[in-house]
């Protein structure tokens, strides 16, 4: 008996295989995988236009309401097909391409897709939208046209025929052909019971993933829904549905009371559970196009939930006037939300005089010397009409200028004196919580940025250059906390040396709307050069929806505002994962990573000498 089952299943599986072979319009021998060409298709990517932000990640299958051949009906497949799509967070491309017999042509549809990505916008008509982004980058780049050819052409062949399809059917197919041959030529699409068989070349409307629509539930309480089994392998994400837990808590209950627990029988005991993943629920997650998440309405049992208030007034710093409305840009809406966060200008309670800890004292008398050098030392000034010796770039530039016929006044020599440095320079520091945090087995963060601080002031206070103190942390945009160490008309003295050293970790991280802050009181000072230095360990991240995307796009637009307003936006900081983020929100060269912690009090003085070169 059990012989006759075993052939059985095994007849099964070949049939299964060779159906299933058969029915499959694909190319496998000639099939593509995305992975190996994941990192080049996001270089190019970005390298035609795409945001940074924007991730490239494989597509998952969705149903499509297509004509299926006999074969594939008996086989069962072509009910779920992968096709290309993206949205403002990612640009979906199918996990693997079989689409033509050449595996040249495969690999050319992903760039093609990839392009086309990059190119895209939200999309209003698939097929009109489609059509025009392909005329757009005809018109932009004429080189692609030849490849574009080549993938229509071989992409009609294996269409199928409008003769052998029903009248709607055989028109619709036939609008798609003309399409894609002739892309802007076709304004309506006739109707259709089915759907058309995917087009490989053309983006897709986006699927719903994670949260479809925003609501009331608590985000703490919905992260991980799915475990760490969700963040194993390279399975896609899911489409999601969020429905209401019908948990049956209202109506007419119908019991006999001898079937209810004795009150020993339900004791609330605190029962150990089972910690391993759930392998057949993630493989059965795995096989489901859609999951449906349900909120529970039951309170976490011995769950307990801790929430920072701010410090009592008679102990909190000194508050400095009312509270200033500052924007926050919200790149959902494309848009800078005016008076949406507030900053409240505070100054240290604690001011007590104190000296320079002994540790620092060989430090910065070693710093005071290279500073005071700076000040005292003559500067080559360029391009003056007069001076001790020829200035050679400029005599190039002179020379080329006046073979094009723009003939400027010239000013061709160099010439050595001593000058005032006409800068201001203002440094923020991150004061957040994570600032507690130690960087050895004797100092914390918070204590490194407050020796850094106080070198920084002692060179710059021997150069004479004008500058100020400020650090920054949030609890949610009503409570953007920016403290006031050193005014810029405040003499750097015991009393600000004090006011560092008592400096103590705070909330969290609102960046942008510190540099925004920061702008403004930079913008005031009468200096030609003026530097903003940010000196951070993370993020920018808050309570709220300051979080993520939300909050290095809004720190991105300030820091561009910040250059706008002919400021020096610098990042200085000491979080070794800060390449992944920096890059997009200061610019290539607009921010540095210290990678030793300890090492921020000397390099700070350097860095800013660097910054500061005429």
């Amino acid at each position: 008996m059990s012989f006759a089952i075993e052939v059985e299943e095994w007849a099964g599986s070949v049939w299964h295989k060779f159906i299933t072979r058969r029915a499959d319009p694909e190319f496998p021998e000639a099939r593509v995988e995305l992975e190996p060409l994941q990192n080049g298709l996001a270089l190019l990517f970005r390298a035609m236009g795409g945001g940074h932000e924007v991730s490239l990640e494989a597509a998952q299958a969705r149903q499509m309401m297509v004509k299926r051949s006999f074969l594939q009906k008996v086989a069962g497949t072509a009910q779920q097909l992968t096709v290309a799509w993206r949205d403002a967070q990612s640009v979906r491309l199918p996990a693997t391409v079989a689409t033509y017999p050449d595996e040249r042509l495969n690999q050319e549809l992903y760039r093609w897709l990839t392009i086309l990505a990059a190119h895209a916008g939200p999309m209003q008509h698939w097929g009109r939208d489609n059509q025009r982004w392909v005329l757009e980058l005809m018109e932009t780049y004429p080189a692609l046209h030849k490849r574009y050819t080549e993938l229509v052409l071989a992409h009609l062949a294996l269409r199928p025929d409008p003769k052998e399809l029903p009248p709607a059917e055989a028109a619709l197919e036939n609008a798609i052909r003309q399409a894609l041959l002739k892309p802007g030529t076709v304004d309506e699409f006739p109707g259709s019971e089915r759907a058309p068989w995917p087009v490989a070349l053309w983006l897709y409307p986006p699927l719903n993933l994670g949260n479809p629509q925003q609501t009331h539930w608590n985000e703490e309480e919905d992260g991980d829904l799915l475990g760490k089994a969700q963040g194993e392998g390279k399975a896609p994400r899911k489409q999601a549905r969020r429905v209401d837990d019908h948990a049956g808590k209202q109506g007419l209950l119908v019991f006999r009371l001898e079937n209810l627990f004795t009150w020993t029988e339900h004791v609330d005991l605190d029962r150990c559970g089972d910690d391993d993943d759930d392998i057949d629920a993630a493989r059965a997650a795995d096989d489901l196009d859609e999951i449906t998440v349900s909120k529970k309405r039951k309170r976490k049992g011995g769950g307990l939930k801790l929430h920072l208030d701010l410090p009592p007034s008679d102990i909190d710093d000194i508050p400095l006037g009312e509270g200033i409305k500052m924007p926050e840009w919200d790149y959902r809406r494309n848009e800078l939300v005016k008076d949406f966060a507030n900053i409240e200008m505070l100054e240290p309670r604690l001011q007590d005089a104190m000296n320079l800890p002994e540790h620092l004292q060989p430090l910065a008398k070693k710093i005071r010397r290279q500073f005071e050098h700076l000040r005292a030392e003559p500067q080559w000034l360029r391009q003056q009409t007069q001076g001790s010796e020829l200035d050679l770039q400029a005599c190039v530039d002179f020379q080329v200028e006046r073979k094009l016929g723009q003939i400027h006044e010239p000013g061709l020599f160099m010439d050595r004196r001593r000058q005032h440095r006409d800068l201001s320079c203002l440094a923020l520091a991150d004061l957040s919580m994570s600032t507690d945090a130690h960087v050895n087995n004797e100092r914390r963060v918070i204590d490194v940025v407050g020796d850094s601080l106080m070198l920084f002031s002692e060179a710059l206070s021997v150069a004479g250059d004008d500058f100020a103190l400020y650090g920054f942390s949030s609890l949610r945009r009503h409570h953007v906390r920016m403290l006031e160490i050193k005014g810029f008309d405040q003499k750097y003295n015991a009393n600000v040396c004090g006011a560092i050293q008592s400096l103590k970790p705070g909330y969290y991280t609102r960046m942008g709307t510190a540099i925004r802050r920061a702008t403004q009181l930079l913008e005031k000072r009468p200096h030609r050069r003026k530097l903003l230095l940010l000196i951070t360990d993370g993020k920018p991240n808050d309570l709220d929806i300051y979080e993520g995307r939300y909050g290095v796009e809004d720190t991105r637009q300030a820091v561009m505002e910040a250059r706008r307003a002919g400021l020096i936006p610098f990042c200085i900081t000491i979080d070794q994962q800060a390449e992944d983020y920096l890059p997009y929100m200061f610019g290539a060269n607009g921010f540095t990573v210290i990678k030793e912690p300890v090492q921020l009090p000397t390099r700070l003085p350097q860095l800013y000498r660097l910054l500061t070169e005429p």
